[in-house]
């Protein structure tokens, strides 16, 4: 008698494995769940490139300084050869996108691409001793600071509150030791 009821005991547990594989792969099938969630952004050290463009730059290039950890730089370029183009992207701490562009290339055309189509309005703010330029777009807004020599421009998704705080925060240099 032991011996069949072993193998009850074994056939039971084997059943019972199988309707549990049957109901977690029902469940996977017509539970809704998302798998379009894109991984987090990693933040990047832009300091080398930071310094490369001080360095190689006609113009000084801007960086922030002060910002809290919850403003995460998530790219960095320079390309001398592409009218010395400066690039560093940010998540403020909402996950907007915010940006700072510089460029000694024509203005009106730098300013249309590095704000993605977004037009000059009215409205111009202060910022430090500057006097810095509003722009208003479908899909980014910016503020424009035309140097001599050089654009700055502050543009992203976030509103002109955060993208006054990265302006309020850049600190423009030029390092010509080298």
């Amino acid at each position: 008698m032991a011996g069949r009821n072993g193998k009850k005991t074994v056939g039971s547990l084997v059943l019972s494995l199988g309707v549990c594989v049957v109901a977690a792969g029902t469940a996977y099938v017509f539970i809704p769940h998302d798998d379009s969630k894109e991984p987090p952004v990693k933040r990047v050290d832009y300091q080398v490139e930071l310094l490369t463009a001080r360095r190689a730059a006609s113009y000084p290039v801007a960086a922030p300084t002060g910002l809290t950890k919850e403003w995460k730089a998530t790219s960095v370029r320079y390309d001398g050869a592409a009218n010395e183009a400066w690039h560093l992207g940010f998540l403020d701490p909402k996950g907007q996108y915010v940006a700072v562009e510089q460029s000694t290339d024509k203005p009106s055309r730098f300013i249309d691409d590095a704000s993605q189509g977004a037009e000059e309005t009215s409205r111009t703010q202060r910022i430090g001793d500057e006097t810095w330029q509003h722009y208003k777009g479908a899909k980014y807004d910016a503020l424009v600071l035309k140097s001599k020599g050089s654009t700055t421009v502050v543009t992203g998704t976030a509103g002109f509150g955060q993208l006054t705080k990265m302006a309020e925060s850049l600190e423009m240099k030029q390092d010509k030791s080298a």
